[in-house]
């Protein structure tokens, strides 16, 4: 049997992105371990899950901290202890400053297509009402590693959604929801099958 993917967990709000993780890994079909979760946000209904399903957890507010660097310490120094090889933002909504020792080891999952409606401010429903006021007719999901940048950088895959007619917010995002379900679980296999090669902006997918 092969080694399960050791992964931390960051979130800040409902926890849906966990939720679905947490899921999939105890139907068999996510060959990673979640070792840790932690939240910005000390509310957060993702602290729920992770409890209910005997994940470790851990609250670090960024207010608490007074430079960038401590948030970014406070952060990254226990999923070290932890021994995780990759962290997943599952609606991590703090910028955080990525520590050198996990370049190309933090993944995030934004729910638009890259580098369309992204960036600073760019999230949750902002992010699919964007999307509707420009008539796109397309749109979908983006996992991508995490650098200093918001939404920046590499991709490592994406899916499509359509857009239509009567889409509100609200229900764009339901669907586009559906797309991250399956994007995020299908990246993670990958990392932790080994296939996933990065070089510059280019992330290539070997068999």
């Amino acid at each position: 049997m092969a080694s399960l993917l050791p992964i931390a967990v960051l979130i800040s709000g409902g926890g849906t992105t966990l939720r679905n993780l947490i899921e999939r890994v105890g139907a068999g079909s996510l060959p990673v371990e979640i070792r840790l979760v932690i939240s910005s946000n000390p509310k957060a209904r993702g602290l729920e899950y992770a409890a209910q399903a005997q994940i470790p957890t851990l609250v670090v507010e960024k207010k608490k901290f007074a430079t960038p660097e401590a948030f970014s310490e406070a952060i990254f120094g226990p999923c070290r202890h932890a021994k995780v090889q990759y962290v997943v933002m599952g609606g991590f909504l703090k910028h955080v400053l990525i520590s050198p020792d996990f370049e190309n080891r933090v993944v995030n999952i934004h729910p638009a297509l890259i580098p369309a409606f992204c960036g600073h401010g760019m999230y949750g429903l902002a992010v699919h009402q964007a999307v509707l006021d420009y008539g796109a007719k397309l749109t979908g999901c983006t996992v991508h590693f995490v650098d200093n940048d918001y939404d920046h950088g590499p991709i490592i895959l994406q899916r499509a959604v359509a857009v239509h007619d009567e889409d509100t917010p609200q229900t764009l995002q339901a669907r586009v929801f559906e797309a991250e379900c399956d994007a995020l679980p299908e990246a993670l296999a990958l990392l932790a099958s080994s296939h996933v090669a990065v070089s510059g902006r280019r992330v290539t997918i070997r068999s």
